[in-house]
């Protein structure tokens, strides 16, 4: 397996139609948004999906979901303390064999980097890995517009006190009804080679990133609701970049077209230009 050989950015468009991207727990898990109006797709969330993507390849993951757990391990100092060779680490008070032992088991500890701190009746872990994957949080191009909608539970869960059946509840879902985001990221040579990610582990972030949202269907976010539209991959010519990372995103503009005279309702109501950058071309993938 080769190394890591030259600075890679990023970035990815996703539409969401009436669906909730990300709902935030502090506000009834509505769909999240900024002061002006444009909706958010935390960094968390992007993570995690592109977690559950590599695990669908068959790639070992440290930080599993529940519902996707499969080493029976119900937590991640439990996962940690049961593979040998970052218990032997430990006893050795080697925290430099523990990370490098934990980046050559798991590749989402390879990629975005994990802080290792388990309290233990006998040593305590106190051990940080800095990844060469970072990303940004989605971002809608435009406003979007929230739909709150309520609903009704008629079935009856529980029987009341006289044995009967339960009142009626109401309750609430909330979607995005159209949005465009954008989703910047960047792959830092410098780090990748203390990580161990490889040329090989590039490849399967973006198809991680191309496939985002297989598997991923739920009440809040049903199959087809979400797509990955573009992939903009900017792979440099050198190990710390041709350009900065800030200049690479700059150069893909995204913006509404100027004869739209209503809100944008799909992913053709947009222009994508691409600027030029002498030395540096994007490759351009399409979702699936």
């Amino acid at each position: 397996m080769s190394g890591f050989t030259n600075k890679i950015d990023f970035a990815v468009l996703v539409t969401v139609r009436k669906a909730n991207p990300n709902g935030d727990p502090l506000n009834g898990n509505r769909p999240r948004e900024d002061f002006e109006g444009h909706g958010e797709i935390s960094d968390v969330c992007i993570k995690r999906k592109i977690r559950n993507r590599l695990q669908d390849m068959g790639e070992e993951i440290f930080v599993q979901s529940d519902e996707r757990c499969q080493d029976g391990f119900k937590s991640l100092s439990e996962r940690a303390k049961n593979y040998p060779v970052l218990a032997a680490a430990l006893k050795a008070k080697d925290n430099d064999a523990y990370a490098q032992a934990a980046c050559e088991k798991w590749i989402d500890v390879r990629t975005f980097g994990q802080v290792f701190a388990f309290k233990d009746k006998d040593k305590n872990v106190s051990v940080g890995v800095r990844g060469p994957v970072s990303i940004h949080a989605g971002v809608s191009i435009s406003p979007v517009e929230i739909m709150d909608l309520q609903i009704t539970k008629s079935t009856n869960s529980e029987p009341n006190s006289e044995g009967k059946k339960s009142s009626d509840t109401m309750g609430s879902k909330h979607r995005v009804e159209f949005g465009l985001y954008r989703i910047n990221g960047s792959i830092n040579h410098q780090l990748a080679q203390k990580t161990g990610f490889t040329d090989e582990d590039a490849q399967k972030v973006k198809e991680a990133l191309r496939t985002l949202f297989e598997n991923d269907a739920s009440a809040a976010r049903p199959d087809g609701s979400m797509e990955v539209c573009k992939v903009y991959w900017w792979r440099h010519n050198c190990s710390m970049g041709q350009y900065s990372s800030a200049k690479v995103h700059r150069s893909l503009e995204v913006k509404e077209k100027e004869e739209l005279y209503t809100s944008p309702s799909n992913f053709g109501d947009y222009e994508v230009i691409c600027h030029n950058l002498e030395g540096l071309e994007p490759e351009i993938y399409e979702g699936i």
